[in-house]
């Protein structure tokens, strides 16, 4: 466990080595009746027109559609053809949408939920299917990016090429990972081809922003590529003395070593700072339960602060050692430091955490041929490392005083785990198979207690069939298996337990012939135990874990038209039931978990006339009514609301040949101002107001 990653990359070429010799030599295409799929694979990003984008070697999209993804296998399978759903929010969604988050970015994806702890600019917060994957889904780059109880890594739209949530139980490939699937955050990359922008933004709460994206080949071969990106803001928000300031740096860059071998460092800088103190107060009942939001806030300006600098550096490397066999490495460390302060009427509150992480995937691929099936093989090992220490202080008094902090708490994890998968084909056949064992050690150790360990090995899979047509219509089935270690402890009951999951799923997808254009709807259902949930008593939440199932119905449509029009629509239904937690919530709904939900968003790009170079897209999002908390009181019920943004673009181009390069976008989000309250874990907040805001930029 102490090896370095170069050590880990050395045995595995070791390994590598000895097996390439035995290896089949690459065999043709299987016949039968599939059709098949041009891959589109250009570096950089999307022209502001559409068209093909992606990152060379793990996503291609086309506009709103997206072709392929290493997130679902590590492999570069066509999604249509992949028996797991995945969604993707493609480079040209983001550029249209221009999300501020991580939360708005996901705004129109099937089955996500966001928000529902109302605006909350501390942190990136969401569910799957009824999950929450907060602190255990989220990945970076095919990494899980580990958080500890209050540090949570941010995330930076600008510095995104796509994002791919995979749905269902992963961990038989990734290890450690929600029941529900994963969100893989695909990092800028550098680029074959020359590429320079710079962009200024200003609009609502005095938001002023200035961001920059070059790169390209850095000698005449063409052996060395780099990428920076950065982006500075200074803006307050839509609470009062809740400021939305960053900083944001990220360099790469690419080394082919050879036509065989090449290596990509990733590396990033953020700090941030917004506001401690931005909730709403709450009136209660006389049990203590929460009976709804009021308008004042738990201000107090002398506590109102949440400062967090947060880095990562890592590398991806890749080596063929023929057209059948190649090795893969992918390493990660990360650092996170937060200072927070906060406060309200007769109470302050300080916490200082800090997180380290290191995480190191290393797997070998293999494409070997059995008579009619064609196999691709990983077969891999990752290790994961996670170190945390925290103090929290709290006091009650009059003067606000600063609270004193104790002795630090501090929290271990190590996890180690080896798999194994082979996607098979046979004919318009694919079959998909992976297992896994993982060994998790966990060392936790607070102020004036004995120190807690845990120690723990767990075996995951996961199987799938698809049937590939040549009508472009896939029909699929899918199960796997979860195992996920969960940091910080729960009431009553010392540690967290690490959770298990299951999860089985049948649909259908359809890549429309003739068309930049796929529908694809699923079914499933998926249990959860030990999974965990918080519960707020007055204004502190409380990790608790519980039992649940959850089952449900998405469909989601995407179409990129060569005639400019561009739509994202999608409807989910999703049934949650607690199995275990307290007598009076069994058999209730997940707090803030609604049954229905759907969004559309449409686009249109005029291609010639007068209107040339405007773009034009608005959309609705739909949020189904829910409970406030497990018990499913009504009096703090969530009722249906819905959400209108919308977005305006000009290529100034069109005005002078001058101007060519230089556009002009105006964004709104939450247009008709729809201000409610919104519930969850026995606490209830408000969400965000209008946001408007306008970009000049200048591509070259």
């Amino acid at each position: 466990m102490s090896r370095t990653p170069f050590a880990l990359l050395a045995t595995a070429s070791i390994v590598a080595l000895t097996t390439a010799g035995a290896a089949h030599a690459q065999t043709a295409p299987a016949e039968g009746g599939t059709t098949t799929l041009e891959e589109i694979s250009v570096e950089g990003r999307a022209a502001a027109s559409g068209g093909a984008s992606g990152t060379q070697g793990v996503a291609t999209n086309d506009g709103y559609v997206a072709k392929t993804t290493r997130t679902g296998t590590k492999t570069d399978t066509p999604i249509n053809e992949i028996p797991l759903t995945v969604n993707t929010v493609t480079q040209e969604q983001i550029e249209d949408r221009r999300p501020q988050t991580l939360e708005e970015a996901l705004f129109y994806t099937p089955g996500v939920r966001v928000g529902a702890s109302g605006f909350n600019p501390r942190f990136d917060s969401f569910f799957i299917r009824g999950v929450d994957i907060t602190y255990t889904g989220v990945f970076r780059d095919g990494l899980r990016q580990y958080n500890s109880v209050n540090g949570l890594f941010r995330l930076e739209p600008y510095g995104l090429e796509t994002i791919s949530v995979l749905k269902g139980g992963a961990s038989s490939i990734y290890g450690a990972s929600a029941s529900v699937g994963i969100i893989d955050l695909i990092s800028k990359r550098p680029t074959e081809a020359p590429l320079a922008e710079v962009e200024a933004q200003v609009g609502s709460f005095d938001r002023f922003q200035g961001s920059f994206d070059v790169g390209g080949p850095a000698n005449e071969e063409g052996t060395v590529l780099w990428r920076l990106t950065g982006l500075a803001r200074h803006a307050n928000s839509d609470l009062p003395g809740v400021p939305d300031d960053r900083v944001f740096i990220a360099p790469a860059v690419t080394f082919k070593l050879n036509d065989d071998t090449k290596i990509t460092f990733l590396s990033e800088y953020m700090n941030s700072t917004t506001g401690g103190s931005m909730f709403n107060a709450n009136s209660y009942d006389e049990n203590g339960y929460s009976t709804g939001a009021l308008k004042d806030l738990l201000y107090n300006p002398d506590f109102n602060n949440f400062n967090q600098k947060q880095g990562r550096v890592g590398y991806e490397f890749e080596h063929a050692f023929s057209d059948t066999i190649s090795i893969h490495q992918n390493t990660r460390f990360s650092t996170l430091s937060l200072s927070e302060k906060y406060g309200g009427t007769g109470y302050t509150g300080k916490v200082i955490e800090n997180v380290y992480s290191f995480a190191a995937d290393t797997y070998l691929k293999s494409q070997v041929s059995t008579g009619p099936v064609e196999h691709t093989l990983l077969t891999g090992f990752d290790f994961g490392r996670l170190g945390y220490n925290s103090r929290y202080g709290l006091s009650f008094n009059s003067d606000h005083q600063v609270p004193e902090l104790p002795d630090k708490t501090k929290q271990f994890q190590t996890m180690v785990g080896v798999y194994v998968q082979d996607e098979m084909k046979a004919g318009p056949w694919r079959l998909l198979l992976g297992g896994r064992h993982d060994w998790f050690d966990s060392n936790y150790k607070a102020p004036g207690l004995d120190q807690e360990r845990q120690s723990e090995g767990k075996f995951t899979g996961r199987a799938g069939l698809s049937y590939v047509t040549e009508y472009g219509i896939t029909p699929f089935v899918s199960y796997g298996t979860s195992f996920t270690p969960n940091s910080g402890t729960v009431v009553n009951s010392g540690v967290a337990k690490p959770t298990k999951g299951e999860q089985a799923e049948a649909g259908v997808k359809y890549a429309v012939p003739g068309y930049n254009a796929s529908i694809n709807a699923s079914a499933f259902w998926l249990k959860q135990t030990d999974g965990l949930i918080f519960e707020v008593t007055g204004t502190d939440p409380s990790q608790l874990q519980l039992d649940f199932r959850t089952r449900g119905f998405e469909i989601e449509a995407l179409a990129s038209l060569e005639n400019g029009l561009k739509l994202q629509a999608s409807y989910s239904y999703t049934d949650t039931k607690i199995l275990k937690l307290t007598e009076v919530t069994e058999g209730k709904d997940i707090t803030s978990i609604p049954k229905h939900a759907f969004s559309i968003w449409s686009g249109y790009d005029f291609q010639e006339g007068a209107l040339k170079g405007l773009g034009l897209g608005a959309g609705v999002r739909y949020t189904g009514s829910n409970f406030g908390d497990n018990l499913n009181r009504s009096v703090i019920a969530n009722h249906p609301r819905a959400f209108v943004d919308a977005k305006a673009s000009y290529e100034m181009e069109n005005l002078s040949n001058r101007l060519k390069g230089v556009t002009l976008q105006v964004n709104a989000t939450n247009l008709l101002d729809s201000i409610k309250q919104v519930c969850t874990s026995n606490y209830c907040y408000y969400n965000e107001g209008r946001k408007v805001f306008a970009s000049l930029r200048y591509k070259w």
